[in-house]
């Protein structure tokens, strides 16, 4: 047997009480949440395991489909393993244990646990992160029940011109006007998919897909195409700004809670280390890779 054994955790959470994804001291955090909980499982068997998240989530946003993995030694696996009871296979009763101590209100769940094919690196294996952010402008309903989700906005949009704008931003490109920066972090991203529709009860929904998201991308996105729909400028302004590659006043950043991240996507498992690699590599604007 090999020293470690990788899970996958798939996890969801409302972010409304939560200071984002990253433990932080002294502030409830999903990581910190979640990672109290692993120590708690395994306090008996070594160094507790530590999460390695797919997309680092801000304060107030919340997942559907977030994935993280952890490593467990073969003390802690085996440990694991030999618990038996209620006719629960061992990744059932760690999801059980893990979401009883650390939420046990369910803001946080972790909806599955399973065991990794070799390269699987839940950050730097991923094709795509997939967002949605709701909106509900002058003309759509208010349905208290999604106030945590959905965010009131009192002018009405144009959903035509804030699809037209959203269009100019898809390709390979840096997105450093969108992108809050991060020291040695790159803003190269490719945008896949940026759309939006207004759904049957009247809210508008984007829906985006890229390679990866930096920090308040698409919060940064959503927001300049608001501005859009609003008539304070036209579509085509947004690939100015975007060619400009420089933070603006421009546009306002959207709010946190209309924001979830929805789902992760991986390659088939043969290609799993060899995309990791590949996303560990620095890309520049052409697509080539440097190291």
């Amino acid at each position: 047997m090999s020293e470690t054994v990788r899970l996958r955790l798939d996890i969801a959470y409302d972010g409304a009480a939560f200071s984002g994804w990253a433990r932080q001291p002294g502030l409830r955090t999903v990581q910190g949440a979640l990672e109290a909980a692993l120590a708690t499982v395994f306090t008996r068997w070594g160094e507790p395991p530590l999460l390695t998240v797919a997309g680092r989530t801000d304060a107030g946003v919340h997942a559907t489909g977030q994935v993280a993995h952890l490593d467990l030694s073969a003390e802690q696996w085996d440990a694991l393993s030999a618990k038996r009871g209620s006719g629960r296979s061992p990744l059932d009763g760690l999801v059980k244990r893990v979401n009883g101590i650390a939420a046990p209100e369910g803001d946080v769940v972790v909806t599955r646990a399973s065991l990794t094919p070799d390269g699987f690196d839940a950050r730097f294996s991923p094709l795509w992160r997939r967002y949605e952010y709701r909106i509900a402008d002058a003309g759509a309903p208010r349905d208290p029940r999604r106030r945590g989700h959905t965010v009131w906005h009192g002018a009405s949009l144009d959903p035509a011109a804030m699809e037209r704008g959203a269009l100019r931003l898809l390709g390979l490109h840096d997105f450093a006007t969108f992108c809050k920066p991060r020291e040695g972090a790159t803003t190269i991203r490719t945008l896949q998919e940026f759309r939006w529709d207004r759904e049957p009860d009247g809210v508008l929904v984007a829906r985006l897909q890229a390679d990866a998201f930096c920090h308040s991308m698409v919060r940064a996105m959503v927001g300049a195409t608001i501005a859009v729909g609003e008539g304070r400028f036209g579509p085509e302004r947004l690939e100015e700004l975007r060619v400009a590659e420089t933070r603006t006043s421009a546009f306002k950043t959207a709010p946190a809670r209309g924001l979830t991240l929805t789902e992760v996507g991986y390659p088939a498992d043969e290609e799993l280390a060899g995309r990791a690699e590949q996303t560990r590599a620095r890309r520049s604007a052409d697509g080539t890779v440097e190291p």
